[in-house]
């Protein structure tokens, strides 16, 4: 089966972007690193079992929000733990939508809010979402309030 593999163009951070990434996702490795006349040209690696290709490619293009990358987590503890450290530098967004210090979008989302939105009574699931529409990180414990009708701690 054919893989379908991000590819990541950097202004010549490809290899710190890829240690970054590795320091902070718990199934993280690399897979190869090209260089050219002893300069990285490009680095293949792999985070929670999807491989990512980063090529260092000039000035030409930036990352922009039209793509971002969507990380499922089960716990608030790990919510709270992607969102640190991949924000770190960056920019934090609405949404659980963050900006890492390379320029890369990122959606950390946890499990319980796409449980939670799916609810079959309207009136539940339009108050998780105006919840989640209120925050910047998600937090577990205010859509889980919402959901039951309770106003945020």
């Amino acid at each position: 089966m054919q893989a379908i593999t991000p590819f990541l163009w950097f202004d010549g951070h490809a290899e710190q972007a890829m240690n970054f990434y590795l320091s902070i996702f718990k199934n993280a490795k690399v897979l190869n690193v090209h260089r050219t006349n002893g300069q990285v040209m490009s680095v293949m690696f792999e985070l929670q079992g999807q491989k990512f290709m980063g090529l260092n490619a000039g000035p030409q293009y930036k990352f922009t929000e039209a793509i971002s990358f969507f990380v499922s987590c089960e716990s608030q503890e790990e919510v709270d733990e992607l969102w640190e450290k991949l924000s770190a530098g960056g920019e934090k967004g609405r949404c659980g939508w963050l900006k890492d210090k390379y320029g890369v979008s990122w959606q950390i989302i946890p499990t319980a809010l796409g449980k939670l939105m799916s609810d079959p009574d309207p009136v539940k699931s339009r108050a998780v979402l105006q919840a989640m529409l209120k925050m910047n990180k998600i937090v577990i414990e205010d859509l889980q309030r919402a959901h039951e009708g309770k106003a945020a701690a």
